[in-house]
This record gives structure tokens, sequence and C-alpha cells, in this order.
């Protein structure tokens, strides 16, 4: 790249008045100036895995709950809440749950509500990346296990986490929090 700048402004001083990038397009549509090979390989997605029974794997998310949305009081005083999800990925069972905190002991706490309203065993759970979940991309504490890790271990149950910035990855649950935007938060703002 070195080269083409100083290509450029020796092009600049006998006329040339397109900018660089312009001037790099050109070059290589004349393959005269070709791309340097990526040295990152590329991502190539796993196909998703159909679940065979309730209870195989159950997404969690959280999502704030718009100002709007809370009575006259609750807002005069400030106050602010979360909409815990978790849904089924096999019967599409939800359960959805209030909390005005968003951090590890809620998540611990919606994990039991959880396991008393899925009649059934649950093996494996699936969440993003979040600091109320775990504690991977806190350069501090990576090694330490969370709250909500520490009692999915003592239960049993698989932690699955998705790639990080893929919401997709936990889409079912993500497209539950858009209906419930669409159908009722948006309704109230």
């Amino acid at each position: 790249m070195h080269g083409l700048v100083v290509l450029w402004v020796k092009l600049m001083r006998n006329g040339y008045t397109r900018s660089i990038t312009s001037l790099y397009r050109v070059m290589q549509r004349l393959d005269i100036y070709k791309k340097a090979p990526s040295k990152k390989k590329k991502y190539i997605p796993k196909p998703y895995q159909q679940m065979t029974h309730p209870g195989e794997r159950i997404q969690i998310d959280v999502k704030y709950v718009p100002s709007n949305c809370l009575t006259k009081e609750l807002k005069e005083q400030g106050e602010e809440f979360y909409q815990y999800t978790a849904l089924d990925e096999y019967t599409r069972q939800r359960v959805l749950w209030a909390s005005k905190d968003h951090n590890t002991y809620s998540s611990t706490k919606f994990l039991e509500v959880i396991m008393k309203k899925f009649k059934y065993k649950i093996e494996c759970v699936q969440t993003d990346n979040g600091f109320e979940f775990t504690n991977r991309l806190n350069a501090q504490k990576a090694k330490e296990k969370t709250m909500f890790e520490k009692k999915l271990e003592e239960l049993g149950i698989e932690h699955k986490l998705i790639r990080p910035r893929t919401p997709r990855h936990n889409g079912k649950v993500e497209r539950s929090h858009r209906k419930d935007q669409e159908r009722f938060y948006y309704k109230r703002v």
C-alpha cells in the first residue's frame, strides 16, 4: 500500500484529481495492483442441529423493558426492568420473568424459575456472552465462574455459549423478544 501512496502523490503533482481509493479500484480492475490474500480463515457456519426431545437445549436471553411501558409511579421512582426469556428449542415453550436487576444473581434466580416451569429435565442451556451469564469476555475475571455457571454445574446442566456478536445463534429467543417488542412495547411508546 505504501507504493500506491507514493504513486498517488506523484500523480497529484501532475494534475491527477481523483482520490487514492479511486486510483486503487481502477488499478485493481486493470490487474495492475493485486490484493494481498487474506490471512484470516473464512468462518464456515455449522448446519443447525435439530432438537429431538424436550429439554435438549433451552435458549435464554435478557431484554430491557422500555421505560414507556412502566406505570407512572415506577417511572417516577426511576425503576428499570428486564425481561428474562427462556425458550425450549424443541417444544417452543416459553417462560418469561421480570427482574429489576440484570446480573448473575437474577440469572440464577431465573434458572430456578425455569426449572420449576419446565416439567422435563434440562440438558443444555444456551446463552449469549453477557456478564449476567458468564465472565468469558471479562479480561480480569475470565477464569472465574459466575453464580449462574456454578448453579448450572451444580444441576448437571451443560452451558453452551454462542459465538460473540452473533445473536442469530440464539435466534429463537431473539425472535421471541422481537415479537414481544412489536406486540407490547411499541404499542406503549
